[in-house]
């Protein structure tokens, strides 16, 4: 190449390159050193684990070669916005994973500014990933967890994980509960008094708890991600829930 094009396109080269640069920058605020270190531990030591929390499998939003494993039905998830600042629905329900499946983490993903602009435009591309095989998924499937973007620290990564992983098996709690409450969690349904364990096993943990007495009954409302979901406990046990403002409770 004659040396006065290989100036011009190394003229145009440096744009290029840090437009590709900074034009993403990167959505972890956690050192490099605790990302190392948390995806070396949680895709070697400890990367066996069973689901904490009956979850849901769905699409991926726009990327076809993954699915999103979350305890949240579809219509309340809200990791991506469209244009108009409204959350986009990842897709259909495809399956029904129940608490105590097997898990193995495979990889943890952390956003920085090179992985976001490799990640598909319609995705939750500046939240960390963190990719997983579970029992009774279909095989060959990416599945993917979603943690939130501001974990900065390993200990606050691995206790938002443990919202929805155990490290240990689930099979003396669940069976600890009655057969109709094992087929709630089991389907992600609800019972009358089914007890709080067993609620945040099937509907996942909630958004926020109000806490208030009545005479000595404690009672506690838990609210889910926009509020479309609540549930009402009284002294540890279900006594009330709703779904879209209608009761949900057989």
């Amino acid at each position: 190449m004659p040396r006065s094009f290989r100036s011009l396109s190394s003229l145009f080269l440096v744009p290029l390159v840090a437009a590709v640069s900074f034009g993403c920058a990167s959505a972890t605020r956690m050192s490099p050193e605790d990302r190392a270190a948390l995806d070396r531990g949680l895709s070697g030591p400890d990367a066996e684990q069973y689901l904490r929390v009956s979850a849901y499998l769905t699409p991926f939003f726009g990327d076809a070669s993954k699915r999103l494993l979350t305890p949240y039905p579809p219509e309340d998830v809200r990791l991506v916005d469209d244009t108009q600042g409204k959350p986009i629905n990842p897709g259909p329900v495809q399956a029904t994973l129940p608490a105590g499946s097997r898990v193995r983490i495979t990889k943890v993903e952390f956003p920085t500014a090179w992985v976001v602009t490799e990640r598909v435009l319609y995705s939750p591309r500046t939240w960390p990933w963190v990719y997983v095989t579970v029992e009774g998924a279909p095989a060959g499937e990416q599945v993917v967890m979603v943690l939130p973007p501001n974990l900065d620290r390993q200990d606050a990564f691995r206790a938002e994980l443990g919202n929805t992983l155990s490290p240990h098996p689930l099979t003396q709690q669940l069976n600890g509960f009655s057969a109709a409450v094992k087929e709630a969690v089991r389907t992600k349904t609800l019972v009358p008094d089914m007890p709080a364990d067993a609620v945040r096993m099937a509907w996942g943990p909630p958004e926020s708890v109000r806490r208030t007495l009545e005479g000595t009954a404690k009672n506690e409302e838990w609210r889910y991600t926009g509020e479309r979901r609540k549930a009402f406990l009284s002294d540890g046990k279900l006594v009330r829930a709703e779904e879209a403002g209608k009761s949900v409770l057989p």
